[in-house]
């Protein structure tokens, strides 16, 4: 009876032992470390699936088609309705052969791949400081992205203004240029009035007065 006895105790101890191992691997395995979560957030599409599971609660159960539809609709900047079954399609095969294989091996999601369930586990709560600071610089971009287009339209519309003017400006200095050597060409032949031969060269330094004082007034308008 005493050699059994030793046994049983033995064994106990040898569970003891066990268990507290698991216990302290449970506890190691409570927080993700920096590299795995930078790791898992350098991928977009992973990025979107830790996103729509935030709106779910730890351990609720989620068809993985669900997933994929909303990732798909995101990276397409469309909504379900719209969404081409390829679109569809390619991402399903993307999470189901890569990313959420890659989230349960980490432990963020339990992921049934033979049912397509997917389940979100307590180690996701490290991800939503993360995904807020992305949504913000997301936020940040388009904003930046709205000025820089209001900027290039008022260029466009200054740049516009200016070649218009430049275009006018051509225009009348190429009819005043046109006229002058008309005339002095008349004046030359002998065909022009004999006053205005006279009077030719203070004739043109005139029309092109004109023309600047006329010029410089659109240029003001």
């Amino acid at each position: 009876m005493s050699t059994a006895k030793a046994v049983e105790a033995t064994q106990q101890r040898a569970e003891t032992t066990t268990e507290s191992q698991t216990a302290d691997e449970t506890v190691e395995q409570a927080e993700l470390s920096k590299d795995d979560l930078f790791h898992i957030l350098q991928n977009q599409r992973r990025r979107r699936v830790l996103t729509f599971l935030q709106d779910v609660d730890d351990d609720e159960r989620v068809d993985m088609r669900d997933i994929a539809e909303q990732v798909a609709a995101w990276e397409h900047d469309t909504t379900l309705q719209q969404l081409t079954s390829d679109e569809r399609q390619r991402v399903y095969i993307a999470l189901y052969q890569s990313h959420l294989p890659k989230l349960d091996e980490k432990g963020i999601i339990d992921y049934n791949q033979s049912r397509g369930f997917v389940e979100r586990t307590p180690l996701a709560n490290q991800f939503e400081h993360y995904l807020a600071a992305s949504e913000d610089e997301v936020r940040e971009g388009a904003s930046d992205a709205d000025a820089d287009a209001d900027t290039e339209t008022t260029s466009a519309e200054t740049d516009d203004t200016a070649s218009a003017t430049t275009t006018d400006s051509a225009r009348y200095y190429s009819g005043a240029t046109a006229l002058g050597l008309a005339l002095t060409a008349m004046s030359w032949v002998g065909v022009a009035p004999t006053a205005l031969s006279s009077y030719l060269a203070t004739f043109i330094t005139g029309m092109f007065l004109f023309v600047t004082v006329g010029v410089a007034y659109q240029n003001r308008r």
